[in-house]
């Protein structure tokens, strides 16, 4: 799991950055443009819902959901990440801290149409992903929507194979997702695959 101090460092190169790799469509981000735009069209769907993301970086999702005036909640670890995010999102609800230790107090005061997190969740080993994802459920509206896009993987052997195929470039410190584990503890779990290394994952309320 990266720190806060190297989400900082790497804050004003992150959009370029990944849209190198998502370009060259190598893991760990092939599909990711197309895992934010089925995220995207999931919410917009949606008149004037209120959004939380988790791990929202620079924003470069929820930036594009601000614009079209939903209203919008954000955590992250990174106080870096936040003030360039806070440039493109002036009046969002973006607070500092660290989600493996939960909601930080003033999002735990209300409820959500939609709970997105893209490509942060599998900085959190499956244990706590195991206990998290109840504690952001309680958080949803009737009706809402849990949004996951990440590095994800259908099976064990689908993602042994990615590990393989991606050599030194493979990061052992990520707890990335394999779905037919997920699914024997969150049943009604949807998932959407993108690429060899994305998917969206979908809970209801």
């Amino acid at each position: 799991m990266r720190d806060e101090k190297g989400f900082d460092l790497w804050a004003d190169d992150y959009d370029r950055a990944v849209g190198v790799i998502e370009d060259e469509k190598t893991y760990p981000f092939a599909g990711y443009k197309d895992v934010l735009g089925y995220i995207f069209r999931v919410v917009t769907a949606k008149e004037k819902a209120k959004v939380l993301d988790l791990g929202f970086g620079t924003g470069t999702l929820t930036a594009k959901l601000y614009e079209r005036g939903y209203d919008v909640f954000g955590q992250d670890f990174s106080k870096r990440m936040i003030e360039l995010a806070k440039t493109k999102m002036p009046s969002a609800h973006l607070y500092h801290g660290d989600f493996s230790k939960g909601l930080v107090e003033p999002l735990n005061k209300t409820t959500y149409d939609f709970i997105v997190a893209t490509y942060s969740l599998h900085h959190l080993p499956d244990e706590r992903k195991i206990t998290f994802i109840p504690e952001i459920l309680s958080h949803l509206s009737e009706g809402g929507q849990i949004l996951i896009g990440d590095v994800a993987f259908p099976s064990g052997k689908e993602m042994a194979l990615c590990r393989e195929q991606s050599g030194e470039s493979w990061d052992e410190k990520e707890f990335y997702w394999v779905y037919d584990e997920m699914v024997k503890v969150f049943p009604t779990m949807e998932f959407k695959r993108f690429s060899h290394c994305a998917a969206v994952m979908t809970l209801r309320k």
